[in-house]
């Protein structure tokens, strides 16, 4: 096959229009343009934002089992095991869903926000080396903010994991072509793959009962949930992020396929575009959503104690966690995918803004172009209330209450978010992230300096979108 051009690499004759690489300064020791700043408000698509705001939804319901500190749990130490029958319909419904599901969406949004911001500054004319420079830049101020996030509050902090993600990634695969990085993301995938596959023939010989090894302890006591110690769990919460962040950002290897996947899929414009990927969208969500919530049944069905298991098969390094794992893969594209045709249909009705239903889109859209504030806003809102060094809410609740607590969060920030997006003003955590992000960088036209701006996690960015998909 004759090797990927410019054009190919940057999504086809469209892309490359959009993206056309600038020589301006590209050279060794060329600085090219000073980078240029955050999203103008016509640059915007429905459909990334739309996405990034549901995908808060499914974060905060998926964490909403390690507040749960006073209730018993099972083998899996994920959820717990006792409750109504609300409750235990409640968390079927999550392990089938949800768990292990919301984060591999999070990560394809956060690759394709990378590489969106990567070609924006390429588009304006920012020499290579100081685009990666700002990502490698961003990646670090990532971990510095997920550190503070986990002192202070979560411990199953995640930017800290992307962060470091980021800047192996970055290094690797930004500059690649298409077909490295498909060839990187279905080798990352494999290494996910094979272990399910094994656990399942483990399984198929010899049965749930037969699997040896035990089971997981509680979640919550990594995330220091029942620590009446305001300082004592702080630093759990420390031990905690290190490991997810070294692990996640390094061994992570889903998370590495679906980052590159969200690359390659940036470059053609999937979601800013939808009506030119249909087809493929549409196999997508069809294939993607049913493989994933198959493979969580399994592990809802032995939680809900209507299928018997061994602890060691729902515990750490389970077979049913594997197979959970790698089918949590095609769930969170399943997931993107259906959130883009749902911006689709009703970018091309017309009714986004204009109707309750449009201003209720609208909102959570609002929310996606704030996701770092968002995502943060859960942790103030969950941690101070639920856990035992604060108010000990937790104790109090129990599944079904916490899933509905958790969508009253969502709910605040939604509003929030399009009480700011009426006024035009950014999330809260935006103004602190460039303040303590930004740096000199190679000289501006015109003599001076211009710090880089450092966008939110996950920012998705849109340099010319489909008229109907614009957000107002």
């Amino acid at each position: 096959m004759r090797g990927s051009t410019d054009e190919e690499e940057h999504g086809g004759a469209g892309g490359a229009a959009r993206y056309r690489r600038r020589q301006d300064g590209d050279g060794p020791g060329g600085a090219g343009r000073a980078p240029r700043g955050g999203v103008l408000p016509g640059e915007r698509a429905l459909a990334p934002d739309l996405a990034r705001g549901m995908m808060l939804l499914l974060i905060v319901l998926s964490n909403t089992a390690f507040h749960l500190w006073a209730a018993q749990h099972g083998p899996s130490g994920w959820h717990p095991v006792d409750g109504s029958w609300l409750d235990r319909a409640v968390r079927f419904a999550m392990i089938v869903g949800l768990d292990l599901r919301a984060y591999p969406l999070f990560a394809f949004l956060f690759g394709y926000g990378m590489m969106q911001l990567f070609l924006r500054q390429r588009a304006h004319g920012t020499s290579e080396r100081t685009a990666v420079a700002l990502l490698r830049r961003r990646g670090l101020w990532l971990v510095v903010f997920g550190f503070a996030h986990a002192a202070l509050l979560m411990a199953g902090d995640i930017i800290g994991s992307y962060g470091v993600a980021s800047l192996v990634l970055v290094w690797l695969f930004i500059r690649r072509g298409d077909r490295v990085l498909l060839a990187g993301a279905a080798v990352f995938a494999l290494l996910i793959a094979v272990p399910a596959a094994q656990a399942a023939w483990s399984l198929a010989a010899h049965g749930l009962e037969g699997v040896g090894g035990a089971g997981a302890e509680p979640s919550y006591l990594a995330y220091a949930a029942q620590e009446e110690d305001p300082l004592a769990a702080a630093g759990t919460r420390l031990l905690t992020w290190a490991f997810v962040t070294l692990a996640g950002g390094l061994l992570s290897f889903g998370g590495f396929a679906m980052i590159l996947l969200g690359f390659w899929a940036a470059r053609r414009r999937v979601l800013e575009e939808p009506h030119r990927h249909l087809r493929l969208l549409g196999w997508t969500a069809a294939v993607g959503i049913p493989v994933g919530w198959l493979g969580g049944l399994p592990s809802a069905l032995v939680h809900a104690g209507l299928v018997g298991a061994a602890p060691g098969a729902v515990g750490d390094g389970g077979p049913l966690p594997a197979v959970q794992a790698a089918t949590g893969l095609a769930c969170g594209l399943g997931y993107v995918a259906l959130f883009a045709l749902a911006a689709h249909g009703l970018s091309r009705r017309g009714g986004v803004g204009r109707t309750g239903a449009g201003r209720a889109v609208t909102a959570v859209a609002a929310l996606g172009r704030r996701s770092m504030s968002g995502y943060m806003a859960h942790s103030l809102l969950f941690s101070p209330l639920l856990a035992a060094w604060g108010l000990g809410l937790g104790a109090h609740l129990n599944s079904a209450s916490m899933a509905a607590f958790a969508l009253a969060v969502w709910l605040v920030t939604v509003v929030a978010a399009y009480a700011l997006e009426r006024a035009g003003r950014p999330g809260p955590a935006r103004p602190s992230i460039c303040s303590v992000g930004s740096s000199t960088a190679g000289p501006a036209r015109g003599g001076g300096r211009r710090a880089l701006p450092v966008p939110e996690p996950g920012q998705l960015v849109a340099q010319d979108p489909v008229g109907g998909g614009q957000v107002p």
